[in-house]
């Protein structure tokens, strides 16, 4: 009788691991498996060579499918972007996993303010649509290149205080810069990004997002 119940108890053992080790599996296999989605915002240096385009097909390397949505207009701020108001529809009315937001270099107070300012309406809508703010950190042009480390400054400083993700591209192309003295992130006109200043900023995106979320 003894024997009967230990095979009993051992059978119910075997097959309640069955179970959970065919529930993690399908866990797994759905996270794995889960089309990311992205609301990218920003202006001309988001829209440059389709950078959100760049982002999915690097992604696809990588084996995560990312669906993407792009709001970015010439020379807009957050600022013009809460005032048109199609942003704050789109994060509301759709899930998305990541909100990416840019603006120009923002080096100067103004600047620093709008990100300050902005980042937190942005962030009000964000969190409660379970969207992850983030912030793409950008570059100055060539031609105020000394303005770099109030860039990476700011753009840092918006972050921590709206608990967002930072992307830190701005800082990334400045190492590159500081060791190879290699400028061709830039384009020609000395501040938008060329092909494979775009493919590197997708390459960061990548990285310090998808690969850690």
């Amino acid at each position: 009788m003894r024997s009967i119940n230990k095979n009993i108890y051992l059978i119910c053992i075997v097959f309640i691991s069955f179970i959970c080790g065919f529930s993690q599996q399908t866990s797994l296999k759905d996270t794995v498996n889960k089309e990311v989605s992205i609301l990218f915002i920003g202006n001309s240096l988001t829209y440059t060579n389709n950078l959100p385009q760049l982002v999915k097909d690097l992604a696809k390397k990588q084996k995560i499918e990312v669906a993407y949505k792009m709001l970015a207009l010439p020379n807009y701020s957050l600022e013009d972007h809460w005032t048109n108001g199609t942003a704050q529809e789109l994060i509301t009315k759709n899930q998305y996993d990541f909100v990416i937001v840019q603006q120009g270099p923002s080096s100067q107070i103004k600047g620093r303010e709008m990100l300050l300012e902005y980042g937190e309406k942005f962030q009000s809508i964000c969190k409660p649509n379970n969207a992850k703010l983030c912030f793409l950190m950008v570059w100055p042009s060539l031609t105020y290149y000394h303005t770099f480390e109030n860039v990476i400054k700011n753009y840092s400083l918006a972050s921590k205080i709206n608990n967002a993700i930072l992307l830190p591209v701005g800082l990334e192309w400045k190492n590159h810069f500081g060791s190879t003295n290699d400028f061709q992130y830039y384009g020609a006109d000395g501040f938008h990004p060329s092909l494979k200043g775009s493919k590197e900023t997708a390459k960061i995106i990548v990285k310090h997002l998808l690969l850690k979320s």
